[in-house]
């Protein structure tokens, strides 16, 4: 092996091991945090190439909406944990055991477990559609998949569950008070019991955005944010909320408890904020963009829970990696991207901070800059310090893996 491609591996693994070592304040990877991937676009990168994005970023865990097998297959070996969807349009067809488990054999078991395949969203926010049939469809599909997992050896790798948009709720304000819509208890609660027979979590889709582009006058830009601010205090629990999307969490909590099911997981399977929007989207900027979703950042780095439950670690996967300039819908739909199509950044978010363990300043406002390519992974009264010993130690790493570079006989 020729000299400078033993000293590059030595480098490579001796560096690895010291930023693995918490004493020196870096994170290489947040394991609470994953990012949609869309493919609704027609000027996207090859799935490799969104690979090597992601791993840049150091992210572990992503989400499809569909099992596209060029995903699938190019994934493979990567170590990246990778959610796939079931279209809703086929859950119908899925209620049958043997169409269930023809879908698992030929969709899923040919990838699997060299694509780290751990979820099975079936369907996408299918409680807030207006295709009741479509409804009616979705536990007995959800049941006929699990089966399959069954059958095949598969059920303690992946879980099965659904995104549901947080219009399955007729109250969340305070969170306390999250009640799910009468209309849906009936089917709501055959959901939340599969869930809690399967250990599996129960995914929403929670949007701060939303709430507040139609009250703008009503809800704190600052809270919706994470940004400082006073927040609220809930009334019936003492809980003092900071920021909408926790308040959010537990309004869901709270309202599977209503129904009996208090000690399911909830895991945010999208939040975002769109960099764009139409006239009357208001909010939508590549400055609250940024700050909303760099703030995010900085709770995930953390390991957060939300008030209800301060010791979970809450997952959430961040909507979405590109812009995806074929959505439907009004501006903001094509506008989610943290990356443009050609892997340019949207805006700056401060992704970077994955891999460089750089510190800057806290958004304050939505004004603040974003030009800050990062996010704080250490306290500001030893970030100096241990960068000081972190380049040095390197340096003299580096020299000593040189010097036996030239000296050691060949491998």
């Amino acid at each position: 092996m020729e000299p400078w491609l033993r000293t590059a591996l030595m480098v490579q693994c001796v560096l690895g091991i010291i930023l693995s070592l918490s004493g020196f304040g870096f994170v290489v990877e947040v394991e609470s945090l994953g990012i949609n991937y869309g493919q609704v676009g027609n000027n996207l990168p090859p799935p490799d190439k969104v690979l090597e994005l992601l791993k840049s970023l150091r992210i572990t865990k992503t989400r499809i909406y569909d099992t596209n097998p060029d995903i699938l297959n190019a994934f493979a070996g990567s170590g990246v944990e990778l959610i796939v969807t079931v279209e809703n349009d086929m859950l119908g067809t899925l209620m049958d055991p043997q169409q269930a488990l023809q879908w698992v054999t030929t969709r899923i078991k040919p990838y699997f477990p060299a694509t780290r395949i751990t979820g099975i969203a079936v369907g996408n926010e299918v409680f807030t559609g207006e295709d009741m049939t479509l409804l009616e469809n979705l536990v007995p599909a959800m049941v006929s998949l699990q089966r399959a997992l069954v059958q095949l050896g598969m059920q303690q790798y992946i879980q099965v569950s659904t995104p549901s948009s947080l219009a399955v709720l007729a109250n969340s304000y305070p969170p306390s008070a999250g009640t799910f819509t009468p209309e849906l208890i009936t089917i709501m609660t055959q959901l939340l019991q599969f869930l809690s027979n399967t250990k599996a979590p129960f995914w929403i889709n929670a949007y701060p955005y939303f709430a507040y582009k139609d009250s703008p006058t009503q809800i704190s830009l600052d809270y919706a944010l994470f940004n400082p601010n006073s927040g609220m205090i809930d009334p019936h629990t003492s809980k003092h909320y900071d920021n909408m999307l926790y308040a959010q969490v537990d309004a869901v909590i709270f309202a599977m408890a209503r129904l009996g099911f208090g000690g399911i997981e909830v895991r945010v399977s999208e939040t975002g904020w769109p960099s764009r929007g139409d006239p009357n989207e208001i909010g939508a900027t590549p400055q609250n963009a940024a700050i909303y979703n760099r703030n995010l950042l900085r709770r995930q780095l953390g390991g957060e829970g939300t008030p209800l439950r301060p010791k979970m670690r809450l997952e959430i996967y961040l909507f979405a990696l590109f812009n995806e300039d074929m959505k439907p819908g009004p501006t903001s739909e094509r506008n989610y991207g943290l990356y443009q199509p050609d892997g340019t950044m949207a805006y700056n978010v401060g992704l970077s901070a994955l891999s460089t363990g750089m510190n800057p300043p806290t958004s304050t406002s939505a004004s603040t800059s974003t030009s800050s390519s990062s996010i704080s992974l250490t306290s500001m009264a030893t970030k100096v310090e241990r960068m000081d010993h972190h380049r040095g130690l390197l340096c003299w790493i580096s020299f000593c893996l040189v010097a036996m570079a030239t000296t050691m006989p060949p491998f």
